[in-house]
């Protein structure tokens, strides 16, 4: 699929552990020549962690981008609107993001960004990054799961052995499932 001047919205969300693998998926959509909108929740863009320092996350992001991030509500309020985005991904999206998107608690950038997006009717991508999916954010899992213009990046067994309720999504299928997900397609298998 060609995604030359696709306005995708993608949102970070607090599980630091994955910025890694998120990054360079937003170079590979910039390299597409995707115009990539970058938006940060608080703990995303503020908080410093043993994976790396806030603001050189931040730094990364808009140089890839070209485009300041947005990081507050009253900045991700005005996506839907002014019909900033054709397709918005939350990668990570923590359980976190996650219980608040399935019981509608709009209390961050990721989340206002989430809402104003979905009033277009336009797809929302969730790239699942939580300790606890196969225990308390399953239900949340199968809410949003069941809610149109919601698509999923295929995700799997974090660590079974050492953390048996975490899932994580592959980075692999990032790109694809936007690519999908904008032809209102959920990509299969969503469980690896």
């Amino acid at each position: 699929m060609n995604l030359e001047n696709v306005k995708i919205g993608f949102a970070l969300t607090g599980s630091f552990c994955t910025f890694s693998k998120v990054i360079p998926k937003i170079k590979e959509l910039k390299e597409k020549k995707a115009n990539i909108i970058p938006i940060m929740s608080y703990n995303a863009y503020n908080l410093d962690t043993k994976f790396g320092k806030a603001k050189d996350f931040i730094i990364e992001i808009e140089n890839i981008t070209e485009k300041k991030i947005i990081h507050t509500i009253q900045d991700a309020e005005p996506i839907g609107p002014k019909k900033l985005t054709d397709i918005l991904i939350i990668a990570p999206c923590t359980g976190n993001t996650i219980a608040k998107l399935a019981n509608d608690i709009i209390d961050t950038p990721a989340t206002m960004a989430a809402k104003s997006h979905l009033r277009n009717n336009k797809p929302l991508v969730i790239a699942t990054s939580t300790n606890n999916a196969l225990s308390g954010n399953a239900e949340n899992i199968g809410k949003l799961l069941n809610r149109k213009n919601y698509y999923f990046v295929p995700f799997k067994q974090d660590n079974p052995i050492t953390k048996p309720r975490s899932a994580v999504f592959d980075p692999e299928y990032i790109v694809k499932t936007i690519e999908y997900a904008l032809e209102g397609v959920q990509i299969s298998p969503i469980l690896l």
